[in-house]
């Protein structure tokens, strides 16, 4: 890599539609936020020439333009598609975000994607986060590459940075992890900081100088070889220790020299197959200047070295009933299956649908059938209905270009799929089919939200579905025991987005009020009530009167009742009545207005008038009866106790266990994950667990995760459950 002689007339002004896969790369993007992913993604643009010197498309905005929130924000919130052609070939870029409030994104972004180019900043470093990251990616065998930026950073090192980047990247081999080029730096500045002008290519023996805007090549001193030499040398033992040719080793430290062309040939395989992550440097072109550092030898290395869509593993498929589907990968004349790995809402275009095309080809104009997830726990319906595919396009800034086709293993942007949403399967809809869906992080993080007036009362229901339908990370509920409308968020800045579009794009004005814990209410010891219900006003009165004994259950018991009156002093048609009204006056609860669960309740007794006594009034009796019961009782407030599994760094076991203590937590054990991982199980009220999706990510610096499952309802502290009652304007 770095001797080619490149064409690539540009994409300015024209959109891209692949005609075969294997003139297709899909490459995601991942770092952490501030690493330089979306600068990189628009030098990469004004390389291949798909931008003009200003970095602006033809629409005045950058190729990258597409949310008002990321420029509010100062960083990416949603993944975005950038193509570009080199060589021949088109690139479908996934810029995703860094922030970790936006997984689910970069999730898509990896789902639509064949490779990884890890961005790595000189002057941040690797963090936890990107290290789980790189993982992920490692367990799927997506093969990787090492971007480094921010080299014109005070005291940035490149040679540091590859050394950090192989600790952290390269556990099982080391070797693996080896740039391909080193960096050139000018003479020192005022500051004492030597700039990077150019690169040196350890397999050409080749310098490229970027210090005039455009690459310019010629051979290294005398001075510079021993230090490249002797990089060359251990990088040209990293790729052959990677070659399919097992007798090349041997033959290399017998002496034999390799030539450039097969060192190359066997690097590119390498990458290809995932057992091999080259390391480069990147940086974007100053003013004027028409090439970024580095940018030519990273489009040499996704077009020659990264996969084609061919060698990507399909998605298990299955028809819609179950039946397991064997598909060849990427075959353009197959049966199609395609999905949305990105749903947006144009203001102009309406919904706009981002869809990688696995198998067959879709084109504009077919009625499709859109196959669904299996999200419906999160406000996702499930989907099986037939649409018709409108017009497919590229994006290109804020501009959506016609393309005629997209063949399998390319991407494109559909629009009017009013019904489909992200993570939904389109197949044909003679033989429609449906694909796994890829792992989506649990949203954690509650958020209660109330219509700020009667008008955005009207419009909530329909933003709320809209927002949802753009993003399966987010879940809807409507809490029937605490009557909230809540959003559940993966953190903070994804709340900030939630709300920011509602308000911006669906023109709701919401308010956040406090999150509300489903409590219950149970008696704790036996109590006895007695309801009278009795009225004369004329005509037919109201006669009824009964009396209960109520005791505590064991957990999970719900409401028994139990009938035990002798001698027909309620009459038989009337016990359903007294069960109703107790049952009615359990759900609204008896001391703090919370439903009533776990308890006995018995008719022991009553009295009834052969005129006045109704069902209407037994109802009444028994629910007076509950009451009184109550208020000479002692009430325990029950809150909800979730089973909560953290997986954290070893590192942070102890400062976890004590924070889950802190939260009146009862650590139930722990477990080795992995290398350098332990689970801990714990118990924890849900009271003390509202914002911990937010804490653990400080606590950890951003390296642990959790889930959450209810367990059961247990009785509250009794100073806590004072403090709860005061809130309710209740008493006991």
């Amino acid at each position: 890599m770095g001797d080619k002689q490149h064409t690539h007339p540009g994409a300015a002004g024209r959109a891209l539609a692949a005609d075969r896969p294997t003139s297709v790369r899909n490459v995601a993007l991942v770092g952490h936020s501030g690493a330089g992913k979306t600068t990189l993604v628009e030098a990469l643009a004004l390389t291949a020439g798909a931008v003009n010197r200003a970095g602006r498309v033809e629409d005045g905005g950058t190729v990258s333009d597409y949310d008002d929130i990321e420029h509010r924000q100062h960083r990416s919130v949603q993944l975005s598609l950038v193509p570009v052609e080199w060589d021949g070939i088109k690139v479908n870029l996934l810029d995703t975000p860094g922030y970790a409030d936006f997984v689910g994104e970069l999730r898509a972004g990896l789902r639509a994607a064949d490779a990884a180019l890890f961005v790595v900043s000189a002057s941040d470093g690797v963090d936890g986060a990107t290290r789980m990251l790189w993982e992920e990616c490692a367990a799927v065998g997506m093969p990787r590459a090492i971007v480094i930026t921010h080299l014109e950073a005070a005291r940035s090192d490149f040679e540091e940075m590859t050394r950090i980047c192989a600790e952290a990247f390269g556990a099982d081999d080391p070797d693996a992890v080896l740039p391909l080029y080193l960096p050139l730096r000018g003479p020192e500045g005022a500051d004492g900081h030597a700039p990077v002008t150019g690169l040196v290519g350890l397999l050409s023996r080749k310098l490229y100088d970027y210090s005039t805007g455009e690459r310019k090549e010629s051979e290294p001193g005398a001075d510079r070889l021993p230090d490249l030499d002797a990089a060359r040398d251990r990088l040209i033992e990293g790729i052959i220790a990677e070659s399919e040719d097992e007798t090349l080793m041997d033959r290399y430290l017998g002496g034999e020299r390799v030539d450039v062309k097969t060192l190359v040939q066997d690097l590119e395989r390498a990458v290809a197959r995932g057992s091999f992550f080259p390391v480069l440097a990147a940086a974007p072109a100053a003013e004027g200047a028409r090439q970024g550092l580095g940018t030519i030898e990273l489009l040499e290395l996704v077009t020659g070295g990264f996969p084609t869509p061919f060698e990507h593993p399909l998605p298990r498929v299955a028809a819609v009933g179950g039946e397991p589907r064997e598909l060849k990968p990427c075959d353009t004349e197959g049966p199609l299956v395609a999905e949305v790995v990105k749903t947006a809402s144009d203001p102009y275009v309406g919904r706009v649908s981002l869809v990688r095309v696995f198998s067959g080809t879709l084109r504009p104009d077919l009625t499709v059938h859109v196959s669904g997830h299996g999200l419906a726990d999160r406000g996702h319906e499930d989907h099986d209905v037939d649409e018709k595919v409108g017009a497919l396009s590229m994006p290109f800034g804020k501009q959506q270009r016609p393309v005629p086709h997209a063949v399998a293993g390319d991407l494109v942007c559909v629009a009017k799929l009013s019904r489909a949403e992200t993570g939904d399967t389109l197949s044909a809809k003679d033989d429609p089919l449906l694909m796994e869906p890829w792992r989506m992080p649990d949203p954690l993080l509650p958020l209660a939200i109330e219509a700020h007036s009667k008008a955005d009362e009207d419009k909530l229901s329909q933003g709320l579905a809209r927002l949802v339908a753009e993003d399966p990370t987010m879940r809807l509920e409507q809490n029937q025991d605490t009557h909230q409308v809540v959003l559940w968020c993966l953190g903070e800045a994804h709340a900030d987005v939630a709300l920011e579009r509602l308000r911006s794009r669906y023109g709701v004005q919401v308010d956040v009020v406090p999150h509300r814990v489903s409590l219950r209410e149970t008696f704790a010891a036996k109590a006895g009530g007695r309801g009278r219900h009795v009225k004369q006003s004329g005509g037919h009165g109201q006669y009824a009167i009964c009396e209960i004994e109520v005791e505590p259950l064991p957990g999970g018991s719900g409401i028994e009742f139990v009938d035990k009156v002798v001698g027909g002093a309620v009459p038989r048609q009337f016990i359903p009545s007294v069960e109703k009204g107790v049952r009615a006056q359990a759900a609204r609860g008896v001391a703090a207005g919370y439903p009533l669960i776990d308890v006995r309740v018995t008719l022991v007794d009553g009295k009834a008038h052969s005129v006045d006594s109704s069902d209407a009034a037994f109802q009444t009796a028994g629910a007076l009866a509950l009451r009184e019961a109550a208020a000479d009782a002692r009430i325990h407030l029950l809150e909800p106790v979730a089973e909560v599994g953290v997986l954290v760094g070893d590192e942070y076991v102890g400062a976890v266990m004590s924070d889950l203590s802190g939260r009146r937590g009862r650590v139930l054990g722990t477990e080795q994950v992995g290398s350098g991982r332990t689970l801990i199980r714990a118990e924890v009220p849900e009271f003390e667990i509202g914002r911990y999706a937010v804490d653990l990510r400080s606590l950890s610096h951003g390296t642990a995760r959790f889930d959450r499952a209810y367990a059961r309802h247990e009785p509250m502290p009794p100073q806590v459950a004072e403090r709860v009652r005061e809130q309710a304007g209740g008493s006991a």
